[in-house]
C-alpha cells in the first residue's frame, strides 16, 4: 500500500474544514487542519512538512496569500505542493496564486469535494512527474 501523503488543510470555515478532512482522510491522505493562516504557520513552524498545502484566500486575520508568502519569505515547507482552494475566482486572483507559486487554484463553488480530491491527486502527480524527469 502506498505511503499515505501528508495534507495540510487551511480554512477558516469548521464544517468546510471537517469536511475535506474526512474525504482526504478516506482517500489515504494522513491530514492535518488549520483554521486560518496563522495557525498554518505555527504548524508549519513546529516542524509538519505535508506533501500538499491547500488553502483557502478569504481568511479573518491573515488570509491566504499573505499566508503564502509568509510561507515563502520564511522558506516553510519548500517542497509542498501549494493548492489554493477558494471561491475567490476572478483571473486577478488566480494569476497572484500563480505568481506566489501556486501548484494549482481550484475554486470551491466549481468543485464538489470528489472533484476537489481529483484535481489535488492530478497536480500531485503532475509534480512527481516534472520533478522525476
Amino acid at each position: 500500500m502506498a505511503e499515505k501523503k501528508k495534507i495540510l488543510i487551511v480554512d477558516d470555515d469548521g464544517f468546510l474544514l471537517d469536511m475535506y478532512a474526512f474525504k482526504f482522510s478516506q482517500n489515504n491522505f494522513e491530514v492535518y487542519t488549520a483554521l486560518g493562516g496563522a495557525e498554518a504557520i505555527k504548524k508549519l513552524k513546529e516542524g509538519l512538512n505535508p506533501s500538499i498545502i491547500l488553502m483557502d484566500i478569504i481568511m479573518p486575520g491573515m488570509d491566504g496569500f499573505e499566508m503564502f508568502e509568509r510561507i515563502n519569505t520564511e522558506k516553510l515547507s519548500p517542497d509542498s505542493a501549494k493548492i489554493i482552494l477558494s471561491n475567490k475566482g476572478q483571473q486577478e486572483d488566480i494569476d497572484r496564486g500563480t505568481e506566489l507559486g501556486a501548484s494549482g487554484y481550484i475554486i470551491k463553488v466549481n468543485s464538489t469535494p470528489v472533484e476537489v480530491i481529483e484535481k489535488v491527486l492530478k497536480i500531485l502527480s503532475d509534480k512527481i512527474s516534472i520533478k522525476n524527469n
